[in-house]
Order: structure tokens, then sequence, then C-alpha cells
């Protein structure tokens, strides 16, 4: 009878323990990069500080308005990641930060937020810093360039998505340009929230 028990309890307490793990809000193989402090307007020309962000999961990314390459596709990406959380039910913020804040104002940044099909219910778009603070704060907490070499209009930057715990800190990166993996970006966003 003892023997018999421990088989059913090894049958079915560890997958039990298991599927609890499993389902924990836990992902593997996290960056853990802690997002610094970082003040600028957003799109409405409102404060926006990355200290508000904290208790909140969100995904963050780099653009800039004047980019002739990869930044229309980019945010019309973000775009499609943020109608399927909507259509999911699940609860996350966007934050786009520009790369570019001498060229991009606030009414620019709107503009190119809705042209390229963002809704801004959940989505911030940030400028209004100097080229130097968004370089430090995207070197330091995404570890990725944002860089503006005199006499270019072009900046060097990622064409990565951010994802960002509550904790502050962030957890993946994916692409963004192409081969976008959306749905794991839903499943690690929900397995968070």
């Amino acid at each position: 009878m003892k023997r018999r028990l421990f088989i059913f309890l090894l049958f079915v307490a560890v997958p039990a323990c298991i599927f609890v793990a499993c389902g924990s809000k836990q992902l593997e193989d996290t960056l853990d990069i802690e997002v610094q402090s970082f003040e600028g307007k957003t799109q409405e020309g409102k404060a926006f500080s990355t200290e508000e962000m904290k208790g909140k999961v969100w995904l963050a990314d780099f653009v800039f308005t004047s980019c002739d390459t990869d930044c229309p596709p980019l945010t019309r990406n973000m775009s499609e990641v943020q109608q399927q959380l909507k259509q999911k039910g699940i609860d996350a913020e966007i934050v786009t930060f520009s790369v570019d804040p001498t060229v991009d104002t606030p009414d620019k940044l709107k503009e190119f937020a809705l042209k390229n099909g963002a809704s801004l219910d959940n989505w911030t778009f940030v400028t209004e810093y100097t080229q130097e603070q968004i370089a430090d704060f995207a070197q330091e907490s995404f570890q990725t360039p944002a860089v503006k070499t005199e006499g270019n209009d072009q900046v060097t930057h990622s064409n990565a998505f951010y994802l960002v715990g509550k904790n502050g800190k962030v957890l993946k990166k994916y692409k963004g340009d192409v081969a976008v993996p959306k749905e794991q970006i839903l499943k690690d966003i929900k397995a968070i929230t």
C-alpha cells in the first residue's frame, strides 16, 4: 500500500509541482539590465519619466521621424503587437524614445506615430532631451547605440523591441524590423503581467 501511495504521489504530485513552477511569473535567460531614470516630453508635450513606469510591464524601442529606412516598419510592427495585446486583453504599455531629439518635436512624433498605426492609448513617444542624454540612456539601460554623427541626418540605433518588467529591468530583446517574434512577445508579456 505504501509503495502504491508513493508511486501515486510521484506521478501526481511531482508533475503538479512542475506545472506550478512553469506557471510562475519568471522568464528564463533574462537580460536583467536596470532602466536608468530618464525624463523627456511626450507627443502631447507632457512631462514623462521612466520612474512612472515602475510597477508596469512595457515594451520599448528607439526611432526618429526623419528615418528613411527602418523606423516606419519598426513602428508598424510594434503597432501590430499593440493590436494583438489589446485583442488578447494583455495589459502592457509601449514607450518609444526618439534618437533624434533636436529634430523630433512632440508634434512631429505624434504625426509619425499616427501615420504608422500607433494607438496613443497605451503608447507614449518621448523626446525633448539632448542627443548626449539619449545616447547615454540607450547605452546604459538597453546596451544599444543611439549615435548621430556630425553632418548626417540619420541616426545609428537599435531595431529591437525591449521588454521591461515591473521591477524596472530590461528582461528580453526581440527583433523589431523583420521576422518579429510576435507570439513570443505576447507569451512573455502575459507570463509577467
